[in-house]
């Protein structure tokens, strides 16, 4: 019998909050944001759009470039797991949580669109275009026409 496993979520939406970067007690990064993600369905009298609420949690590099180039209403693309939590409240009661633990996140607004985010970059210098490592985010650089394509 196959032991077959997979947990995987890609979701894109907006944030509904500024992103705050936060410290473990052993320094670990770590940074918890919300984003609301349009879901539409057709009903029988037309198509309607309903948004859901998914929130988000980062780590460590992730959590960082979370933190630093998006900001409440930033367009976000995530990629990661889904993990459950449950814990006791201080009544005694039995709470759960299911949360999307960010393995990257992506840029999708492009560069005008992202406005403060990209403007606070220093000059000259090449704003990630995505990346959980920031080390190994590919470099790509502007092109002028179709015309200068390889394909």
């Amino acid at each position: 019998m196959s032991n077959f496993n997979l947990n995987k979520v890609i979701l894109g939406g907006r944030l509904t909050a500024d992103p705050e970067l936060k410290q473990t007690q052993a320094g670990v990064p770590v940074v918890s944001f919300t984003i609301a993600v349009n879901r539409r369905f057709q009903s029988k009298e037309a198509a309607q759009t309903q948004t859901d609420f998914f929130n988000i949690v980062a780590w460590r590099a992730t959590a960082e470039f979370v933190s630093r180039f998006f900001h409440k209403g930033s367009a976000i693309c995530i990629s990661g797991s889904i993990q459950n939590r449950s814990w006791t409240d201080q009544q005694g009661q039995k709470r759960y949580a299911t949360d999307i633990v960010a393995d990257e996140a992506f840029f999708v607004d492009s560069r005008t669109e992202m406005g403060a985010a990209a403007a606070g970059s220093e000059a000259g210098a090449a704003t990630p275009s995505y990346s959980s490592d920031p080390s190994s985010a590919p470099s790509f650089e502007d092109m002028k026409s179709d015309d200068d394509l390889p394909f």
